[in-house]
């Protein structure tokens, strides 16, 4: 009583296998079990995030099973195709090919009312796949996206007097960014008063969270004071906590109008006390400001 025979053992890692999912966030590795992947429940969803080489790939496996599929149709009237060239199965595929697409170059063609029927099913069914295919296409290309940079580390740092948190963003693409919004998180683990460990959400504050226009770079700065979740906060602390700070930017391109969103997370280890970011605003002497972007990661240990 109480044990798995070896075929529910095997059933039960299968099962497992499929709905296992890996997610990395904040410098933490998450998997997820009991949800399985249904791609065909979510098509659009699939077909917007998988990459580029895999969906032409299912693309060109579609179109070739759907071939396939209406030439073995035409297989079932022996001369329902005339002038099938080249004979056999073959000649069918590629008859299939040009009906699907519409192109029917006019050497092959139906002669009977079987073969009739079902190149109208397939030339229908190809208008679909066609239709499908262009706004598929035209979904992942007009689909905004956002060429924000983050640097790599975030720093504690005094400013005017007090201990701040700095990070530092630009728009890589240079274009204007309108009314660009930055939100700034701490997310991290805590115990309520009766010793339950929960997972919080905590706002922190930024000098100016709105930028008018957002072209070149964006320095954030955070008041580390009594009243900020990360008075007092250290590393080891931080790391305790599971803790990391998530940046969230977001505005309309100007250029076409449509809302941009980037974020980026700072684990503990992006974090560096008493630092500062190297300067990448030179003035030359014409009065011409120059950004050198390829210093925009460093930091620099303040004295």
């Amino acid at each position: 009583m109480g044990r798995y025979d070896p075929a529910t053992l095997s059933s039960v890692r299968r099962i497992d296998q499929r709905s296992r999912r890996t997610t990395h966030l904040g410098g933490r590795e998450f998997v997820t079990h009991g949800l399985e992947r249904r791609p065909w429940q979510d098509l659009f969803h699939f077909l917007m995030t998988v990459g580029w080489t895999a969906l032409f790939a299912v693309f060109a496996c579609a179109f070739v099973v759907f071939n396939l599929l209406f030439a073995t149709l035409y297989s079932l009237e022996r001369n329902g195709i005339a002038n099938l060239n080249p004979p056999g199965f073959l000649g069918r595929f590629f008859f299939s090919v040009e009906t699907l697409a519409t192109v029917g170059y006019g050497d092959m063609h139906p002669q009977t009312l079987f073969t009739h029927a079902v190149a109208s099913v397939e030339i229908f069914t190809g208008m679909m796949m066609l239709a499908l295919l262009t706004g598929m296409m035209f979904a992942r290309f007009s689909r905004p996206r956002a060429r924000f940079l983050f640097a790599r580390h975030a720093v504690f740092r005094p400013l005017d007097g007090r201990p701040v948190l700095m990070l530092r963003a630009a728009n890589a693409r240079q274009n204007i960014i309108m009314e660009a919004t930055a939100r700034l998180r701490l997310l991290r683990d805590e115990l309520t008063s009766e010793g339950y460990r929960i997972r919080r959400i905590h706002d922190l504050a930024l000098r100016r969270s709105e930028q008018p226009v957002f072209i070149f770079g964006w320095n954030l700065v955070h008041d580390v004071d009594e009243a900020s979740p990360l008075a007092g906060a250290s590393l080891e602390l931080l790391k305790s906590q599971n803790a990391y700070l998530l940046l969230t930017l977001s505005g309309a391109d100007q250029t076409t109008g449509q809302q941009l969103m980037a974020r980026k997370e700072y684990s503990p280890a992006a974090l560096r006390w008493n630092h500062s970011f190297t300067d990448i605003l030179r003035t030359d002497a014409a009065g011409v400001d120059h950004f050198d972007y390829e210093h925009f990661d460093d930091v620099q240990p303040l004295e």
